[in-house]
C-alpha cells in the first residue's frame, strides 16, 4: 500500500467522512459523558457525602434527554459512513517534514544502537477510559505527548545508567503542551550531565540489563503505542510528537464489516511513530475475537523502514506492532491471534523484502495481554514465537530474568501515594513487597487471581520481541539495556517498557 497520507483514494470520500463524523460526534460525546459520571477512586477519595449524588442527578437526566434527541440523527449518519467505510485504507500517514531522518548507515562500519518504546495509553473515549480507573483522556493525551517529546530531545549517553535528568534531579510541574516548546520546556542544568544515583538504603537492585526508571529512554528511535482509540487524542498525541518523529502510522484499522467477521466501532488503538523512513505499511484485522473485545479492529500492524545502505544494498528494520485479544480466560483465541500474526509478519517480509537486503532488525512488539508468570498463561507461554524471536526479559515458560518486572498495574492502586508520581513509583516497584503490591498478579484460566502464588514481580504483558535475519552481511543483535518506565504515572494502568539494541556488523565489529 502507498504511504499516500489519507485513508481515502481522494478528497471528496475524506470530506463526506469528515462530515459524517461531525454529524455523529454529539451522540458519542454525550454517551462517553454519561458512562463518565462513574467515578475514579481519587474522584471517590475527593467527592464524598451526597454532593456527587446530588451531581448525578442533574447530569444525568440532562445527558439522557440528549442522547435520546441526537440518536435519530446519528442513527441516519452512522448508516450512510458503513458503506463508506470499504473505499478506506485501514490506516493513515502522517509525514513532517523538514528534520530529515538520522544519519544514514553504511556498512561495514561501527555499530548503532536503536531504541524501542512500547506502551499501552488507554486513551479511550472518556466513559471507557473510567472503567481502567483512569480520567481526562485529553488531559492525559497532551502529557503523554509531551513527556515522549522531551524525552526525544534527549542525547543518548552511552554507559549512563540514567541518562539525562536521573532520580531525584527531575522536576514535574506544569507542560506547555505546543509542540513548537516541546524541546525549550525541559529543565535546564541537569540535562547536559547524566547522572548516577547510587541506591537508597534497603533498595533492591536487580543485577542485569533491565532497569527502573522514572525517566523515557532519550531518544528513542520507534514508538508502539497501544489503545489510542480517541480519535482526538490522537489529534492531541500526533501534534506534540511530529517535531521528533517525521513519519507518523494512526487511525490503523478497519470499520464497521470490512475485512473482519464482526461489526468494528473501533479502529485497531496502534499509532507507530518512527524517525526513519517508511517505505511500506500493511495492517491485518485479527479474524478471532470475542465480548467486548470484538468491536474494536485488533491486529498486526507490519511497516518495512529505511535505515541506509550497504554497496547499493539496502538496510531496512521490520516492525510489528500488535494489541491481542485482553479477557484472561480465551487463552485460544490469543494462540490464534499469535499464530496469524506471525504468517502476515513473515509474508509482508517476503512481499517487500529484495534480494540482497540487509535486515538490522526484525521487531515484534506491543500489548499482548498474557504473561510468562501466570499459571493460566501457560499456552501462550509455549507458542512457537518464543522460537522465532528472542524474548530479552525470558529465561523460558514461567521464569523470567532476575530483574524484569511486571507491565500491568493494579489499576485500583494507581493513585496511591507510593506509586502516584515517576519517583515515589520507581522507588516502590524497585521493592518486592512495592511489586507484590501495586502490580496486578499471577492469574488462574478463568482470570481469577492465583492463590497458589507465594510471590510475584508482577504480570508482563507488554512485550518487545527481536531476531535476528541471515544476509550478505551478518549483523548481530544484543541488548543494551531494557526500561521499565513509570513516567506515566497516573496517566496509564500500564508501565511502558523500552529496548536498546545494538546491531553490530561481523565484518567490522563495534569498537
Amino acid at each position: 500500500m502507498g504511504l499516500r497520507e489519507s485513508p481515502y483514494p481522494n478528497g471528496c470520500l475524506a470530506g463526506l467522512d469528515s462530515a459524517l463524523r461531525a454529524l455523529l460526534f454529539p451522540t458519542y460525546w454525550l454517551l462517553s459523558q454519561m458512562l463518565a459520571l462513574r467515578r475514579t477512586t481519587a474522584e471517590k477519595a475527593a467527592q464524598r457525602g451526597p454532593a456527587y449524588a446530588l451531581q448525578v442527578l442533574g447530569r444525568g437526566p440532562a445527558l439522557l434527554l440528549l442522547l435520546l434527541l441526537s440518536a435519530p440523527l446519528a442513527l441516519l449518519a452512522f448508516l450512510a459512513w458503513l458503506p463508506l467505510q470499504t473505499a478506506r485504507r485501514p490506516f493513515a500517514y502522517q509525514h513532517t517534514p523538514g528534520r530529515g531522518p538520522p544519519d544514514a548507515w553504511e556498512l561495514p562500519g561501527r555499530g548503532r544502537a536503536l531504541t524501542f518504546v512500547t506502551c499501552n495509553v488507554c486513551l479511550l473515549p472518556e466513559g471507557l477510559a473510567r472503567f481502567s480507573n483512569l480520567a481526562h483522556t485529553q488531559r492525559r493525551a497532551k502529557r503523554i505527548g509531551q513527556l515522549l517529546a522531551e524525552a526525544s530531545c534527549l542525547p543518548h549517553k552511552p554507559g549512563s545508567g540514567q541518562g539525562p535528568g536521573a532520580p531525584g534531579k527531575q522536576k514535574y510541574g506544569a507542560m506547555d503542551p505546543s509542540p513548537a516548546r516541546a524541546c525549550q520546556s525541559l529543565p535546564r542544568g541537569d540535562a547536559d550531565v547524566a547522572i548516577e544515583m547510587p541506591p537508597e538504603e534497603g533498595e533492591a537492585v536487580a543485577q542485569g540489563p533491565g532497569e527502573i526508571t522514572a525517566q523515557f529512554p532519550p531518544g528513542a528511535d520507534f514508538l508502539c503505542l497501544q489503545e489510542v482509540f480517541d480519535l482526538r487524542a490522537s489529534a492531541h498525541l500526533r501534534q506534540l510528537l511530529a517535531p521528533r518523529y517525521e513519519h507518523l502510522v494512526h487511525d490503523v484499522g478497519v470499520y464497521g464489516l470490512v475485512g473482519c467477521s464482526t461489526l468494528k466501532l473501533f479502529n485497531s488503538g496502534l499509532l507507530l511513530a518512527s524517525r526513519y523512513p517508511l517505505l511500506a505499511v500493511r495492517y491485518h484485522c485479527y479474524a478471532a475475537s470475542a465480548g467486548e473485545d470484538a468491536f474494536s479492529a485488533k491486529g498486526l500492524l507490519c511497516a518495512q523502514v529505511q535505515l541506509g545502505a550497504s554497496q547499493g544494498q539496502r538496510i531496512v528494520g521490520y516492525l510489528n506492532c500488535t494489541h491481542m485479544h485482553a479477557p484472561d480466560a480465551d487463552a485460544q483465541i490469543r494462540c490464534e491471534q499469535l499464530t496469524f500474526s506471525l504468517r502476515c509478519a513473515q509474508q509482508f517480509q517476503e512481499a517487500h523484502g529484495l534480494p540482497g537486503d540487509v535486515v538490522a532488525f526484525d521487531v515484534y512488539c506491543g500489548d499482548l495481554n498474557f504473561d510468562n508468570c501466570s499459571s493460566g498463561n501457560e499456552r501462550e507461554q509455549g507458542h512457537e514465537i518464543f522460537r522465532w524471536y528472542t524474548d530479552p526479559c525470558r529465561e523460558g515458560p514461567r521464569k523470567d530474568k532476575a530483574w524484569a518486572i511486571g507491565t500491568l498495574l493494579d489499576y485500583l492502586e494507581i493513585y496511591r501515594e507510593a506509586v502516584a508520581t515517576p519517583e515515589s513509583m520507581r522507588r516502590t516497584l524497585e521493592q518486592p513487597s512495592g511489586r507484590e503490591k501495586y502490580l496486578a498478579g499471577p492469574v488462574l484460566a478463568n482470570g481469577d487471581p492465583d492463590p497458589s502464588a507465594t510471590s510475584s514481580s508482577g504480570r508482563r504483558i507488554d512485550y518487545i520481541l527481536y531476531r535476528e535475519h541471515p544476509g550478505p552481511v551478518a549483523l548481530k543483535a544484543a541488548v543494551e539495556k531494557a526500561f521499565f518506565i513509570t513516567q506515566l504515572a497516573t496517566c496509564s494502568d500500564h508501565l511502558p517498557f523500552g529496548l536498546r539494541l545494538r546491531l553490530t556488523s561481523s565484518a567490522r565489529p563495534d569498537s
